[in-house]
């Protein structure tokens, strides 16, 4: 399904988290399973790799609409976290008990602790989940890893605050790589058939590490130099063989918001005894806390006597007692590499090279216009090694055939730049950093309440632009900046459920064909991409989307009459169950978008949404057919098949007329 960018109801504002010391704390809670820590990434067909979050883990037990979410040390975040709490009592479900890592996003969409301890409304957040523990009241602990991933997926709804984890098989090194690449502090690496174990730091899960983070414990602070006020520097340590061991000290890290909250917090912990019991090397006068507080550091290696050299505070944690910080031991040993049957080198998947542009990090002249491509060898599909610098490839080289689609159309970016594993965000508002050459156009956006400049992609210059920003997959208007109200065509969103079969998708997209050649309108479909199919109709701008809308329903309807056991015209996903295609007209509305003609897709294989014939919509069509790697081969073969969408459109009055409208 494809999201909906523009309809969406704005989201309800929540005031800051409450401090962590109100936070309630429950007597029965499920502690959860821990990873060890191991030195270097491995390939081996037995594991799974995944994301390591920098965030709070957090368990969910949800029971049809009733919720209990907390840390693992039980600590209440229904209060610190309305928002994926609220998300999560959408879930009708029963008996149900997920494991995750709630996780904020900084503007590039990458998880930021600092984010999360200054959590706010305007902050984007998601509960990122890993594992189901429990089904139906029914604990799926003993079932392996994979099996228990795949009942997740399926028990997730759609929603930007909860999100299923994905992770890549068996190519461990490669998806360490693009986790570097991104700039994320780590990896985990899984045993696929490992059982879950509550309250277990276990070897069949360890975490791999690429910024040098570690929890500690504040056992004091000195005083304040130079301009800093309130503290100099705050004193660590961790626990070791049941004595706190001195790490280090660190005073970088802090704006004034965070070095009063740290003071304050620290205030009624005042002490005279040194928690260490021995002297430590700190270079000014010390104030010792009672060591309760804990916090998270980065740091850049550990000294032959045991500190950790420059030191980074990260913000305080409120899921770990400060007794359970202990220094971290290396898992033993190193994990014994296997080449699985399947793995392929990411070069060998990579497209084709364009010829006429040299992607890097330098300045490049596009069509008379300067642009800087960065990061160009980040890979955002770590399973297929496809790049950032790919999808500049490619969108350049297929833009004679996409501009038309493109022009005079306001964009709703969807940008992802960290890859298809990593969250996107919406960002439609061209913004200052927008080149100057970069069309707009002003718009008054409803569900943003302020005006808003949308990119407008007239050109090749800017499609790359976009596509350095991130922005894999490409959302134009139905119409134009010369006629906003008046879409070129009208679309129908054939969009399955989880039990639907593509079969279901492909008879339900005839059976439109059929109603539209009864009206007499020309129709066009194209797989979405996705799950789905798109059919279009051309209008010729001489219709309102609200005309649009109507017509879409109406066929709707009638394709509904006629396949009533698998389609529905109910929206929401909740209501129409998980074996309903919806047929959705809703698209036909100013501001909704879909990915254009030969858009990418965030999806595995780097899928294409690709126009098709009529007699290609039948038994045998897959939406994974046509990708990054085949499309350019098709359209040489086939020429672009879409274009008539954009010429003369139908007779509306004589199509309802025919329709008995």
């Amino acid at each position: 399904m494809l999201p909906k960018r523009e309809e969406e109801p704005a989201p309800k504002t929540y005031k800051q988290r409450h401090p962590p010391s109100t936070n309630k704390k429950y007597t029965h809670f499920i502690k959860p399973m821990l990873a060890k820590l191991h030195e270097g990434a491995f390939d081996n067909e037995d594991w799974i790799f995944e994301i390591k979050w920098d965030g709070y883990r957090a368990v969910a037990e949800v029971d049809k609409g009733n919720v209990r979410l907390y840390s693992r040390n039980g600590l209440s975040f229904e209060t610190d976290y309305p928002i994926v709490y609220e998300a999560l009592k959408k879930i009708k479900k029963q008996g149900l008990v997920l494991d995750g890592e709630i996780v904020a996003l900084d503007e590039n969409g990458k998880p930021s602790f600092q984010l999360l301890q200054q959590y706010d409304s305007s902050t984007p957040l998601c509960y990122y989940v890993f594992d189901c523990l429990k089904v139906n009241g029914i604990s799926i602990e003993d079932k392996p890893l994979l099996e228990r991933k795949a009942i997740l997926q399926k028990l997730l709804p759609e929603s930007n605050i909860i999100s299923y984890c994905d992770h890549v098989a068996a190519r461990g090194k490669d998806f360490f790589k693009a986790v570097k690449t991104s700039g994320l502090e780590g990896m985990i690496a899984k045993r696929a058939d490992s059982t879950y174990h509550e309250g277990t730091r276990s070897s069949s899960w360890l975490k791999v590490k690429h910024i040098l983070t570690e929890e500690a414990v504040i056992a004091g602070y000195t005083a304040p130099r130079g301009g800093r006020k309130l503290f100099g520097a705050l004193v660590l340590g961790v626990y070791k063989n049941g004595k706190l061991v001195y790490i280090g000290h660190t005073g970088t890290g802090f704006d004034d918001k965070t070095l009063r909250q740290v003071y304050d917090r620290l205030q009624p912990l005042r002490t005279d005894t040194s928690p260490f019991g021995v002297r430590v090397p700190v270079n000014s006068a010390v104030t010792w806390v009672v060591p309760r507080l804990v916090c998270n550091i980065k740091y850049t290696e550990v000294t032959e006597g045991g500190n950790r050299r420059h030191p980074v505070f990260m913000g305080l944690r409120v899921d770990k007692e400060a007794q359970d910080v202990h220094e971290e031991v290396k898992d033993g040993g190193p994990i014994q590499a296997h080449k699985t049957k399947n793995m392929r080198t990411a070069t060998k998947n990579k497209a084709e090279p364009v010829k006429d542009i040299a992607i890097s990090d330098k300045e490049q002249t596009i069509g008379g216009r300067t642009l800087i491509f960065t990061n160009t060898d980040k890979v955002f599909w770590p399973k297929e090694g496809y790049t950032k610098g790919d999808v500049i490839n490619y969108y350049n080289t297929i833009y004679p055939y996409m501009g038309k689609y493109l022009k005079d159309r306001p964009q709703s970016l969807l940008r992802m730049p960290n890859g298809i594993l990593s969250p996107g965000f919406f960002h439609k508002d061209a913004g200052d950093n927008a080149p100057e050459w970069v069309d707009t156009y002003k718009m008054f956006s409803e569900s943003a309440d302020k005006e808003i400049n949308y990119i407008v992609c007239n050109e090749k210059a800017t499609l790359l632009y976009l596509a350095n920003l991130g922005c894999i997959e490409i959302n134009p208007w139905c119409s134009r900046v010369t006629r906003p109200d008046h879409p070129d065509y009208l679309v129908l969103d054939i969009d399955p459920s989880e039990k639907n079969t593509f079969g279901q998708v492909i008879e339900t997209a005839n059976v439109i064909k059929e109603i539209l050649d009864r009206a007499g309108a020309d129709s066009y479909p194209k797989t979405s991409g996705a799950t789905g199919l798109h059919v279009y109709v051309p209008l010729g701008a001489k219709y309102t989307y609200e005309q649009a809308k109507d017509f879409a329903h109406l066929v709707a309807v009638m394709a509904h009459e006629q396949l009533p056991k698998f389609t529905s015209l109910e929206r929401s996903l909740s209501k129409r169950g998980k074996n309903q295609i919806y047929i959705d007209f809703l698209q036909n509305r100013r501001g909704q978008t879909l990915a254009s003609p030969y858009s990418l897709r965030p999806k595995p294989g780097a899928t294409v949404s690709t126009p098709l014939d009529w007699s290609e919509v039948k038994d045998g069509l897959l939406p994974s057919d046509h990708t990054i790697e085949n499309i350019l081969t098709r359209i040489k073969k086939k020429g672009d098949i879409f274009a008539a969408v954009l010429k003369k459109g139908i007779d509306m009055k004589k199509c309802l007329k025919a329709l008995g409208g």
